[in-house]
C-alpha cells in the first residue's frame, strides 16, 4: 500500500488554523482530455473557496489551481474538482496517476454538469477497475460534517426530473472519490448572476461543498 505523502497531513492541519490568516493551501480543478468542457463554472470554486475560508476557517488560496490527470503535482492539492458535460478520456499513464493520488491521500469530487456521467464512469473503471460506485447513504459521515444534510445532496438544478444522487468509490474501506450526480452542485456555487438561482439554494450549494472540502480535509 503506498503511504500517504507528508505534505497533505502538514497541509491539512496548518489549513484549519484558526491563528495563521497566511494562505496555506490550494486546491485545484481538473483539466481532462476526451473534448469536454472541463473549465466550465468560472466563478464556483473561488466562491467555494471563500465560503470555506469563512465559515470552516480554511486558509485556502483564493483561486483554485488547474491540474492535469498525469502531473505529478496533483500530489499537491488535498481536494481536486472535476466538471464539465462532454467526453472524458484518462490514458493509461494519467488513470494511474489518479489512483496513486486517491489511494495516497487525495481526494477527487466529480459535479456531473448534465452530460458527463456516461463517460466518467467509464474512465474511473481504467482507474479503479476493482471498483464501482455505490451510491452514498444518507447516514455517510460526508452529509454530516459542519452542514447537515439527512436527506443527501441538494438539488440545484432541474435537467431529467431525477433525485440527486451522491455516488462514491471506495478502496480499502475509504471513500476516495465523491460523484455528485442530477444535482448541478457546482452551478450553485457561481455567482449568483450566472443562474439566478435564490441565495437559498446557492446556499445549500456552497454547504455541501463546505462538507465534501471538510470531509477530504479531515479524513487523512
Amino acid at each position: 500500500m503506498i503511504r500517504k505523502h507528508v505534505f497533505l497531513a502538514v497541509a491539512i492541519l496548518i489549513s484549519f488554523s484558526s491563528i495563521s490568516q497566511v494562505y496555506t493551501v490550494k486546491v485545484a480543478k481538473l483539466k481532462y482530455g476526451g473534448g469536454g468542457d472541463w473549465y466550465t463554472n468560472k466563478t464556483s470554486m473561488p466562491n467555494l473557496i471563500n465560503f470555506c475560508n469563512k465559515n470552516l476557517k480554511t486558509n485556502l488560496f483564493p483561486e483554485e489551481d488547474i491540474i492535469e490527470p498525469g502531473d505529478k503535482k496533483i500530489f499537491q492539492y488535498p481536494f481536486v474538482h472535476m466538471t464539465g458535460h462532454g467526453n472524458v478520456i484518462f490514458n493509461e499513464g494519467e488513470a494511474k496517476n489518479l489512483r496513486n493520488y486517491m489511494i495516497s491521500g487525495g481526494f477527487l469530487h466529480i459535479d456531473d454538469n448534465y452530460g458527463l456521467n456516461q463517460f466518467i464512469r467509464r474512465e474511473m473503471k481504467k482507474v479503479f477497475p476493482e471498483h464501482d460506485f455505490v451510491e452514498i447513504p444518507f447516514s455517510h459521515p460526508i452529509y454530516h460534517q459542519k452542514y447537515q444534510f439527512n436527506k443527501g445532496l441538494p438539488k440545484i438544478h432541474e435537467h431529467d426530473n431525477k433525485p440527486p444522487q451522491g455516488f462514491g468509490i471506495f478502496h480499502e474501506g475509504k471513500l476516495v472519490c465523491f460523484f455528485s450526480y442530477e444535482c448541478d452542485l457546482g452551478n450553485g456555487w457561481e455567482d449568483a448572476s450566472v443562474y439566478n438561482d435564490s441565495e437559498s439554494v446557492r446556499q445549500e450549494a456552497l454547504k455541501m461543498g463546505a462538507n465534501l472540502v471538510q470531509f477530504a480535509f479531515s479524513n487523512y
